[in-house]
């Protein structure tokens, strides 16, 4: 599945098949929410907090993709990151675009 994070791709004929979306609650690990207080006292990257971020990214990604994948599509295009507070230590990572099927 190609993504995109442009909202057209030039010189393509395609039909637009709708939005698709992927979404997840993760979690803070008790044990790497205790060490990213002490690192607030001293200041830099709370690595345990990137990478769960980024572990969430690429799991509602995927669901983007397999949501994507059941419609016939082709490509994700305006692909865009949505994250919210859900509640203290949980927090959603939302992926949406629209899903395409290239013409041929």
């Amino acid at each position: 599945m190609k993504i995109y994070t442009i909202e057209y791709i030039p010189n393509a004929q395609y039909d637009v098949l709708g939005i698709v979306k992927g979404a997840v609650v993760q979690s803070k690990h008790l044990g790497k929410d205790f060490m990213a207080g002490l690192k607030t006292l001293v200041g830099g990257e709370i690595k345990g907090y990137t990478e769960m971020i980024d572990e969430a990214r690429r799991i509602a990604t995927e669901r983007m993709i397999a949501e994507a994948t059941d419609m016939g599509a082709d490509a994700i295009i305006g692909v865009r990151f949505g994250s919210s507070a859900i509640m203290d230590g949980a927090a959603e990572v939302l992926a949406y675009g629209t899903a395409i099927r290239f013409t041929r």
